[in-house]
């Protein structure tokens, strides 16, 4: 028996065929290099040329492919799938074009580490890179991302519960306050607060008054993803729980928040991560500071997006090299936060 399972192939669905597969590297490599020399020798230059010219004939490549390779297929489904591959492509050449010039630029400040951790207390325009730096505009993002994250995700998920679990008279306007919260823009939640509690004195310019900002437009992000979560919750955990005698309340605290757990911290996550580049109601908040300032109650403060901001409008070498150097240290820290909630979204879906 053990020898007759030993014998049995381990993937038998699994087969290759090198002749299919070699028609298919031919189409898929080839295309792209007639495109590029149709574009060399014909007025169809430039990447908006190139990509034109590619689609033409790997469509044809693979109408040919479907019609007379080993394994026909439609032409729709043939059509398909060279469309997605090649709006694939054009976006990650678009996004790179983007991304290169952030890193590029931005690995030159590596070698200073000194811009991690200093101020720009004691330092003049386009100063050495020896010489300050902007530690303190990290301490500043940091902390009044962490505020907003109070603010916007218990309220965010709180607003999720009313929606899902409860399932009120309010539901459709609370569908609707945070669909509209959704798209306003970054520039009006700054000017919101700034009119609304700088200008008449309630608050003045510091880190509380740009988190207060920033959880505006942290707040639907977490609700709406919140939301989605707790709709995946089979609704025969929330039933069973209410045989046993659970009210809705144990139900909500003891059976789904802990099934959605996961989520809800990727919501959070989400959140974080859509607010973490924002500039413009920082401008108007926040204010910006040259100095380390660890109490957001009082003074400004400097986040690392208006100091990115401040130093390209002084336009000095080191002055842009200082602001590439921390848009790339944003860069990565926003790619850390979306890398995590994808590693937890994934890890919910395998519990």
């Amino acid at each position: 028996m053990s020898k007759a399972l030993s014998d049995t192939p381990t993937q038998p669905w699994k087969t290759v065929d090198p002749e299919f597969r070699k028609q298919q590297l031919i189409t898929h490599l080839g295309t792209p290099v007639l495109a590029l020399l149709f574009t060399v020798i014909s007025p169809m230059a430039g990447f908006t040329g190139f990509c034109v010219t590619w689609f033409g004939f790997h469509v044809f490549a693979a109408a040919l492919l479907a019609k007379y390779g080993k394994k026909p297929k439609s032409y729709a489904n043939a059509f398909i799938e060279v469309f997605v591959g090649v709006t694939i492509f054009v976006f990650v050449a678009f996004v790179s074009t983007v991304l290169w010039p952030v890193i590029s630029n931005g690995m030159a400040g590596v070698s200073h580490l000194n811009l991690l951790f200093q101020d720009a207390g004691k330092v003049g325009a386009d100063a050495s890179l020896d010489k300050g730096g902007f530690g303190h505009a990290i301490v500043g993002s940091a902390l009044m991302i962490g505020l907003a994250s109070l603010i916007s995700v218990p309220i965010g998920i709180l607003a999720a519960l009313y929606v899902t679990e409860v399932r009120g008279k309010l539901t459709p306007f609370v569908r609707f306050f945070v669909q509209a919260m959704s798209g306003v823009p970054s520039i009006v939640a700054g000017l919101f607060i700034y009119s609304a509690l700088i200008i008449s004195g309630i608050l003045q310019y510091s880190g509380f008054a740009g988190s207060l900002a920033l959880s505006i437009l942290m707040l639907p992000t977490v609700a709406r993803t919140a939301e989605e979560i707790l709709r995946l919750i089979p609704d025969d955990l929330r039933t069973a729980a209410l045989a046993l005698g659970g009210t809705q309340w144990r139900t909500v605290r003891m059976v789904v928040l802990p099934a959605a757990k996961s989520g809800l911290i990727t919501s959070a996550i989400l959140g974080i991560a859509r607010v973490a580049g924002e500039t413009a109601p920082l401008l108007l908040t926040a204010f910006g500071n040259n100095v380390l300032n660890v109490n957001p109650f009082s003074d400004s403060m400097a986040a690392l997006p208006s100091y990115v901001f401040n130093q390209m409008l002084l336009g000095g070498d080191n002055d842009m090299a200082r602001a590439w150097f921390a848009t790339f240290v944003l860069l990565i820290a926003i790619t850390i936060l979306f890398t995590s909630a994808r590693i937890v979204a994934d890890r919910m879906k395998r519990n």
